[in-house]
């Protein structure tokens, strides 16, 4: 779909616009339990499918510089010396993690943070060695090997090395191009470092690149961002995340730094996102959902259009038929129905493994209820609908009488055209496509019990 197909509204998206989940998962994160030792997560392991192939997600926690929009769990520090230490206790738990998988086929990778490229080229490469001797990684084309980088984090040749040890994605925080912005946030990137990263990454046949940027940081306005837009789609990256900058400085203290008075308010902010649709849909860019554009000759994109999209912890995803394991501090696995998330503090992890402990510190194991909405919420978000007779079936349930109060709640979105029934089949109308979070919210039976501002708003 391009620009056309979302009906922009901006007095409907101000009356619906209030904080939730992003749902990467459901339940979401708030929802999982804390646990005493790893057995849970022994358990999920011993009952995994062991044909199935793996998504490894890879925590580098370290940033060199503080970003003050930042709410990521990351160590600043320029001390590069801490890192040896971390990855020691990294590779423990990659050498206990595969001998309970077995090895395994590595369908997907992806280095997240933090600021992966803090590490060292040869500290990347020992790690992807180390990687490759516990794990079988996958030469399929549509494997997916990707990294977040640092324009700021770069070495002479850390793209080259990055593209020769397989990575065939990457993505980069550009935010803002505007210098004023920029300064007001910590994040000092040059125009022309930017375009030097592009065009390196062109050149060196990276499939994919994704840019994220952020709407409604101090200083930006309606002009200074479209042109921001503007020199963006000049660049053409594969992907485009535009997402909402949500102030909350009593939870992220360098938000701390931001000034309020700053920030711009609710009505050009929305502008800003308005325009940001107009200029990124003129350009030819799809509008995948929730903060997410891709151009048509994306996997993305084209998997949407032929209705096998995912969401998991990582967003949009190509690999459905993956076992997520997450390795490193705060990182998120998911194993059949198990939901598991490592210790948070580098101190609570290296605890964990000195104990010969994995280092899990919170779980939720699905239950019937919360696979049958967590298969709503996916559809609603990847594909825009939900079958009720394909819930039935899948289920063994009346899905009208199951979900009867979920349904009731929608009928403010349905009266103002948000949604739309199809015979058995609820969709979200392109009225309704940047408000899908709060279609979902009726679904979430745990929405209820976590006050909201724990959530950043819709829109």
């Amino acid at each position: 779909m391009t620009h056309d197909a979302l009906n922009w509204d901006p007095l409907l998206i101000q009356r619906y616009n209030r904080p939730g989940p992003r749902y990467t998962s459901y339940p979401t994160a708030v929802d999982f339990l804390t646990v005493a030792d790893d057995h849970i997560e022994r358990q999920a392991y011993a009952e995994r499918v062991a044909t199935r192939p793996l998504s490894l997600y890879v925590h580098i926690p370290f940033c060199a510089h503080v970003c003050y929009y930042c709410g990521c769990n990351k160590i600043v520090t320029k001390r590069r010396e801490q890192a040896e230490p971390y990855l020691r206790l990294l590779k423990d738990e990659i050498a206990k993690k595969s001998a309970l998988l077995g090895g395994g086929l590595v369908n997907q990778l992806h280095f997240g943070g933090g600021t992966p490229t803090f590490l060292s080229d040869e500290q990347l490469q020992e790690l992807m060695a180390f990687l490759r001797r516990h794990f079988t990684f996958s030469e399929n084309s549509k494997a997916d090997f990707s990294i977040e980088i640092d324009p700021r984090e770069l070495r002479h040749n850390t793209l080259s090395m990055l593209r020769a040890e397989g990575f065939n994605r990457i993505s980069f925080g550009v935010q803002d191009l505007d210098p004023d912005v920029q300064a007001a946030v910590n994040r000092i990137q040059p125009e022309s470092m930017i375009r030097a990263v592009m065009t390196e990454a062109r050149s060196l046949g990276f499939h994919s690149i994704n840019m994220d940027l952020i709407y409604g940081l101090p200083l930006q306005t309606l002009d200074g961002f479209s042109r921001t837009l503007n020199t963006i789609i000049e660049l053409t990256p594969d992907r485009l995340s535009v997402f909402n900058y949500a102030h909350l400085p009593e939870r992220f203290k360098p938000q701390r730094r931001i000034q309020a008075d700053d920030l711009p308010d609710a009505s050009t902010k929305l502008a800003i996102l308005g325009r940001c649709i107009q200029q990124l849909g003129e350009a030819g860019y799809h509008y995948v959902g929730m903060d997410h554009f891709a151009l048509p000759t994306d996997e993305l994109a084209q998997l949407q259009q032929q209705g096998r999209l995912h969401r998991n912890f990582q967003g949009y995803t190509t690999h459905s038929d993956c076992d997520l394991i997450g390795l490193g501090v705060s990182s998120i696995s998911q194993i059949g129905d198990y939901y598991l998330q490592n210790q948070v503090t580098v101190d609570a992890y290296e605890h964990a493994l000195n104990q010969q402990q994995l280092p899990n510190l919170k779980q939720r194991q699905l239950t019937l209820d919360d696979k049958i909405r967590r298969k709503v919420i996916t559809e609603l978000l990847c594909h825009l609908a939900i079958n009720l007779s394909d819930l039935n079936d899948e289920f063994g349930i009346d899905s009208r009488v199951y979900l009867a109060d979920s349904i009731a709640e929608l009928k403010p979105m349905l009266t103002d055209g948000l949604l739309a029934w199809q015979g058995h089949t609820l969709h979200v109308t392109d009225k309704g496509r940047l408000l899908v979070r709060n279609a979902c919210m009726a679904f979430d039976r745990y929405l209820s019990e976590h006050q909201q501002q724990r959530f950043s708003r819709a829109i």
